[in-house]
């Protein structure tokens, strides 16, 4: 058996590991539509881009909403089926809950100075961050290009987005 601090072979995620060799570019998947979804990719993207990290962000599904020209400024927090808002489905799926929560979290944002979606955006496009949107989600849902934020540099595949990725980590939001 290893010792805790050695890296094998087949332990190349080991801590030790990672110690060693900085990251330099991160790949961020963003394939969920609600306020939880959308922020920790926002915020690891920006976070990375302050360190000096390349960032490329690859919006699928319903992600494609933090940047889709007509729902970037209506994203809400889900409160049906989310463990993490602490209250019965029965009380999430009450009409209202969904705005309220979404109101109560955006105030607190705003308290943390955490910028809104789109001026999130634009800040992490500003900085030099790649983002793109997935050609198969695009399809699917019948968009074009012109429905996107202009910092969309281009809807791409899943194989180029692994072309972009590589060398580099990729994380799920």
């Amino acid at each position: 058996m290893a010792e805790p601090d050695t890296v094998t072979a087949a332990e190349p995620h080991a801590p030790a590991a990672r110690a060693e060799e900085p990251i330099t570019k991160v790949s961020i998947i963003v394939s969920k539509g609600s306020l939880e979804g959308i922020y920790p990719a926002l915020i690891m993207a920006n976070g990375a881009r302050a360190e000096g990290i390349a960032a490329n962000l690859f919006f699928t599904f319903f992600g494609l909403d933090a940047v889709h020209k007509k729902r970037i400024e209506h994203v809400k927090v889900a409160t049906v089926g989310n463990p993490g808002m602490h209250i019965p489905t029965l009380l999430g799926g009450l009409p209202g809950m969904s705005a309220l929560a979404t109101h109560f979290m955006g105030k607190r944002m705003e308290e943390l100075d955490i910028p809104p979606i789109p001026e999130f955006i634009e800040m992490i496009g500003d900085t030099g961050a790649g983002m793109f949107a997935c050609k198969a989600s695009v399809d699917m849902f019948s968009l074009t290009p012109e429905d996107f934020v202009p910092q969309i540099e281009d809807i791409i595949t899943v194989g180029d987005f692994y072309a972009l990725a590589a060398g580099g980590h990729i994380l799920f939001t």
